[in-house]
């Protein structure tokens, strides 16, 4: 199935949601079996909703970055992540 040439722009978080459909699929829509793929779709909205907000805090714009910088701002904010144990 071809992907709309602007869903990726519009959703950042598109290859995790794509994720746990497939999960749904593949597990015939048992969600036990997909709790993991919809945490980490969750944190990724989270996480892009806090950078929108930030950004639109500081009057930065368009709030959602675009798709080039998006991998520099997650490598910045892994950098200064705990570890996790």
């Amino acid at each position: 199935m071809p992907r709309n040439i602007n869903a990726e722009r519009d959703n950042p978080c598109l290859k995790e949601q794509e994720l746990s459909f497939k999960c749904l699929n593949k597990n015939n829509f048992d969600r036990d079996k997909c709790e993991i793929y919809f945490a980490n779709y969750n944190n990724c909205k989270e996480f892009w909703n806090k950078v929108k907000s930030e950004r639109r805090a500081k009057g930065i714009a368009p709030y959602l970055p675009p798709l080039e910088e998006r991998d520099a701002i997650k490598a910045e904010y892994m950098k200064g992540k705990p570890p996790q144990s």
